[in-house]
């Protein structure tokens, strides 16, 4: 899996794109949530749940399926009254899939169930150039840590802030 802090970066860089009407304090909070939230499937690891099982890690909770329904239910929790629900939902839902995408990216694990339920076979993308992080506080404070933060400043951080960068630009221009 990438950091928690990869994670959190990549929604950052996605609500970047999001119309600065619908941008709060809570907005970023719950985009971060979202992306980092389907690891809670390493609870799974204490009560002897397989890493390669339906409710293993890099399963269910880092499918498509999985995101679609987090992503609502957040929209529905905290802004089912708005009139720009639709942009919450998609924002959460976005930020959520970017976990996968990440996790897809990474050197380690099994891979990533995107198509579970329909589908529990994990998948990696040919191209994996973030160093996959320890699970665990101990294990990331570490000289592994470390590599890993260094891997996702390049792989994540530098097209983050690109992406951040673009749509400021682009904000700016059309408020012109």
């Amino acid at each position: 899996m990438a950091s928690i802090f990869g994670h959190a970066l990549a929604s950052i860089a996605i609500g970047s794109s999001f119309p600065k009407t619908l941008k709060s304090i809570r907005f970023w909070l719950l985009g971060m949530f979202c992306a980092i939230f389907p690891d809670i499937d390493v609870v799974g690891f204490k009560f002897s749940v397989k890493y390669a099982s339906f409710f293993g890690h890099r399963g269910f909770t880092h499918s498509f399926v999985f995101a679609l329904v987090l992503g609502f239910v957040i929209a529905l929790i905290f802004y089912r009254k708005k009139k720009n629900f639709i942009w919450y939902a998609l924002f959460f839902v976005l930020a959520t899939v970017s976990h996968s995408v990440l996790d897809a990216m990474t050197t380690g694990g099994l891979g990533v169930a995107f198509f579970s339920p329909f589908d529990n076979e994990r998948y990696f993308f040919p191209w994996r150039p973030i160093q996959v992080s320890p699970i665990g506080a101990a294990k990331f404070f570490s000289s592994w840590g470390l590599q890993v933060l260094k891997s996702e400043l390049l792989w994540i951080g530098l097209p983050s802030l690109l992406v951040i960068l673009v749509f400021k630009t682009i904000n700016t221009i059309f408020r012109k």
